[in-house]
């Protein structure tokens, strides 16, 4: 009696289980994509580059590739890609004959004009531009303009042929989960329809700075850069750019430049032929947890002013180092990135409020944003505090040692001469300053926002902290890359 009340009981679980799992797959049933591919495939092309023997030689790696780290999936990608276009593999010798090189991308006509959105990356160098419609029909084509930043590219062709366009999407109403829809030409497949989902927003890949990418799973392969991604209304959602790939092929991590950045951008190539982007002259950081306390902040937000540059309208307006930026122009700065873009689509000239965290209160300035200058080299000059007397002492609170920056110094480590402040010259071992990347060669440049450049002035500041908080706020200056570092104090 028992064995057969276990057998019921076990026919009776197995047939739950079938109707959740027949009830489950039907409500998760794939949407039919055909209609949509046919009518959205004329709308994409195939973009052929050729590049001059010339600029083979001569520039082996192009200077438009988008730099990542080093070994980066990404830096596969793009160095293989740029590799087939006349570059050597590292470590091997240029080719001795010069030769043509070809590469291929995608991309997709938005004006009926013969305007076509690619990737900068797709045509960058290119002596010659060819556009192949979906039925075959090649066209020459015409670059109207370019950005490396955002690696976006506008085209244009002349033809009597009546083209198929397509219309922005709304990037920003986007959801993870959403159906996505690639179309491009990976290895020179035309007319290659993928499908996904939209894995992720927001992804910063460091491709540049204003990384803001759409991840999607569906697959996406050398060939497909420059092509669209839809959502399910056949809007362009995205631009497909890059993928995570350890061997090279799809493995179901693609990025695309979002279409509210895309629009924005290719429509200031069409009207200018070049990106005119606003400027603020800040240097900033990321505010992690331990900075956010050393500057009374209750949490970790906003960006870190390390420097104004002189000048700048960060400057003219009073931002100092050591503020937070909290809110630009009315949009809260929720982690440091977000304020190059924010700065970067502001009008030029245009007056905004920026809310900073400075002495533990808030504080609003007025700036007027001006106009980004991609040839901008500006360096900070600074006072040297020339009343010193010790050369090198132990700031025993810190577990280091710090020098006074002789002439001699200068000379040996190569340090500016509008550089000022003491030289790292011992960090101990397994101590907080180690732990936070603190290394001999480091120059401190401040001390809880007051300069320093005599060991006297740098102990005097310790010593007022003893007992009253618990760290202390260091400006570090590394071969030119300036940054805050919050240490303990012992």
């Amino acid at each position: 009696m028992i064995k057969n009340i276990k057998k019921n009981t076990t026919f009776l679980s197995i047939a739950i289980l079938i109707f959740f799992k027949f009830n489950l797959s039907n409500a998760i049933e794939k949407p039919d994509f055909s209609e949509l591919a046919e009518e959205l495939i004329p709308s994409v092309v195939s973009v052929s580059v050729m590049i001059a023997a010339n600029d083979t030689v001569s520039q082996p790696r192009s200077p438009q590739a988008p730099q990542f780290p080093p070994g980066s999936p990404f830096e596969d990608f793009f160095k293989d890609f740029f590799e087939r276009r006349g570059a050597p593999p590292r470590g091997m010798p240029p080719p001795r004959q010069k030769r043509n090189q070809s590469a291929m991308g995608s991309g997709f006509i938005i004006d009926k004009k013969g305007l076509i959105v690619t990737n900068n990356h797709v045509i960058a160098n290119a002596s010659s531009i060819t556009v192949v419609l979906h039925d075959g029909t090649s066209l020459q084509a015409k670059l109207l303009g370019s950005d490396a930043k955002t690696d976006l590219a506008l085209l244009k062709v002349e033809t009597k042929i009546k083209l198929k366009t397509v219309k922005w999407g709304d990037s920003d109403e986007i959801k993870v989960g959403n159906w996505a829809m690639a179309i491009g030409n990976p290895f020179g497949l035309v007319n290659t329809v993928t499908v996904g989902i939209v894995s992720a927003r927001a992804r910063d890949i460091n491709a540049g700075p204003f990384d803001d990418f759409i991840q999607t799973d569906a697959s996406i392969n050398r060939g497909n850069s420059g092509g669209p991604l839809f959502n399910l209304n056949g809007d362009v959602i995205g631009v497909n750019t890059a993928i995570y790939s350890p061997s090279g092929g799809s493995v179901g991590i693609g990025f695309a430049i979002p279409s509210a950045l895309a629009q924005n951008i290719v429509q200031q190539l069409e009207d200018h032929g070049r990106t005119i982007r606003g400027w603020l002259g800040v240097r900033i950081q990321t505010v992690t947890d331990d900075l956010a306390s050393s500057l009374g902040l209750e949490k970790a937000y906003g960006a870190l002013v390390a420097s104004s540059i002189p000048n700048s309208p960060a400057e003219k307006a009073g931002i100092k180092a050591g503020d937070i930026i909290l809110n630009f122009n009315g949009k809260d700065v929720t982690e440091m990135r977000k304020l190059p873009r924010f700065v970067a689509e502001t009008e030029v000239n245009k007056e905004v409020s920026i809310v900073v965290w400075r002495n533990e209160k808030k504080k609003t300035l007025k700036v007027s944003i001006a106009e980004m200058k991609e040839d901008k080299k500006i360096m900070a000059k600074k006072e040297a505090d020339k009343k010193t007397t010790l050369k090198e002492a132990d700031i025993s609170e810190l577990n280091i040692r710090v020098s006074q920056i002789t002439n001699d110094i200068r000379l040996r480590q190569n340090i500016p001469e509008d550089i000022t402040g003491l030289l790292i010259t011992r960090v101990e071992q397994n101590s907080d300053a180690e732990r936070k990347g603190i290394r001999p060669g480091d120059i401190i440049q401040e001390v809880n926002q007051t300069s320093v450049s005599s060991i006297e002035k740098f102990r005097s500041i310790i010593k007022t902290l003893n007992g009253k908080k618990k760290g202390v706020l260091l400006l570090v200056n590394r071969q030119g890359n300036i940054n805050f570092v919050a240490l303990k104090l012992n």
